[in-house]
């Protein structure tokens, strides 16, 4: 008893600290050794720590976009939306920027020479524009909210609470007392989910070990060769994003980058991780009250919807795969074309949010925009199979900045409407 009560004393973030390096050395020892099957035997351990964290996500998007939607007036749920929602499009934009400029410095793919009929065959489909919007509104909300379809059921919890934000402030006592004692409940849920967390956070760094050390025993090795200029780029770009980008923004609202990533970095680690914004939301949430003070009237609105729309990463991604894709295949993408998949990374970052493996479904998206379709045996199918093959590394630094972008949007917004606890800060 007393060593478990000196391990749940000890700071978390230096626990998942250890957790990662433990699982890096691990992970390389038995992948260079020809035994990565010793680090597949301990993945179901890392599984269970995402299954936790997504065990509480459909659960707390519901409660706390319900709270967060009843707990804002009309007129300024509408004011923070609009800024959020820019914040979160102009950010992806500058992402694709930032990709297709490191794509142009580092030129990844030149000199591959793909030749076609080595490629396997890949399906990868996206619903169509009209009717992803279409399937924003649920049919049934209980039954969206047990399949586990994120945009349906935050447009009905956002519906529900500002329904209630009216009904709350009924002339009607009835209708009124009804209405507080709904939003007390949903309120209630939301606390007890946050308190989950606390207690699932305590198995992250047996988690952060067994995910980093399969993800370096089977995927290591791959980042070599052809591939490593992507990786570089990747992550080079994801680092300007962060400094550049959200640093200037904070800047601009008086805010401190340095202090801001020391306070967000348990997001940040967990994200890098778990490889699921959705994932790490409850952790997100948490970072976001405890650590920057933001209230909780803004995160609870904010965050979901980020953790849904808003893929800075994964754009910045699409920006550097598109090109290493076409100059792999000796066929180098015009300024024109760079411009289409500037357009086409940002709105089908909306569109694919609630799609399994939507990185991927956004790169073929993207291909496709651009005249680069995959088709079976094709060398386009066979450059897509190539970067499938690190998508694991690229997905921990790109879902990190998709989550750091959330959290530094939100920030943002919660000063701007006087709800940031600067005290914290």
């Amino acid at each position: 008893m007393r060593l478990l009560r000196r391990y749940l004393e000890y700071s978390i973030l230096r626990k998942i600290f250890i957790g990662l390096i433990l699982g890096a050395i691990y992970g390389l020892v038995v992948g260079s050794s020809g035994h990565p099957e010793a680090a597949t035997a301990i993945k179901p351990l890392g599984d269970l720590f995402v299954r936790l964290l997504k065990m509480l996500v459909m659960p707390i998007i519901l409660a706390s976009l319900v709270v967060g939607a009843a707990s804002i007036s009309p007129a300024r749920l509408g004011r923070v939306g609009i800024k959020i929602v820019l914040y979160y499009m102009a950010t992806s934009a500058f992402a694709v920027f930032i990709g297709l400029l490191m794509a142009n410095i580092f030129k990844p793919g030149i000199g591959l020479e793909l030749g076609a009929g080595e490629g396997k065959a890949i399906e990868a489909q996206a619903p169509s524009l009209v009717q992803t919007l279409l399937n924003i509104v649920p049919t049934n909300p209980f039954a969206a909210l047990a399949n586990g379809d994120v945009l349906p059921t935050i447009f009905f919890a956002i519906v529900l609470g500002i329904s209630l934000s009216y009904l709350m402030n009924s002339e009607n006592e009835r209708i009124k007392n009804s209405a507080t004692t709904l939003y007390n409940a949903f309120d209630g849920l939301a606390e007890a989910m946050y308190k989950i967390v606390r207690g699932v956070m305590q198995y992250a760094p047996i988690g952060v070990f067994a995910l980093i050390a399969y993800v370096l025993a089977t995927q290591g090795v791959k980042v070599v060769g052809p591939l490593a200029k992507v990786t570089v780029a990747v992550y080079l770009g994801l680092v300007i994003q962060i400094v550049f980008v959200y640093g200037l923004l904070l800047k601009v609202f008086g805010l401190d980058l340095v202090k801001f990533l020391n306070k967000a970095k348990d997001a940040m680690i967990t994200a890098f991780v778990t490889r699921s914004s959705s994932g790490t939301l409850p952790v997100t949430m948490r970072v976001a009250e405890e650590n920057l003070g933001v209230s909780k009237s803004i995160y609870s609105f904010t965050l979901p919807l980020g953790a849904t729309i808003n893929m800075d990463g994964t754009a910045l991604y699409q920006g550097v795969c598109a090109m290493f894709i076409a100059n792999a295949i000796g066929q180098p993408l015009p300024f024109t074309q760079q411009l289409v998949i500037v357009i086409t990374a940002v709105l089908a970052s909306i569109g694919t949010a609630g799609v399994p493996g939507a990185g991927a479904i956004m790169l073929a998206m993207v291909l496709e925009s651009v005249g680069l379709p995959l088709e079976p045996g094709s060398a386009v199918a066979l450059a897509y199979a190539m970067i499938l093959g690190i998508d694991a590394i690229l997905d921990m630094g790109r879902t990190m900045v998709n989550v750091t972008g959330d959290l530094a949007g939100t920030t943002i917004v919660a000063k701007t409407e006087g709800e940031l606890d600067e005290s914290k800060w």
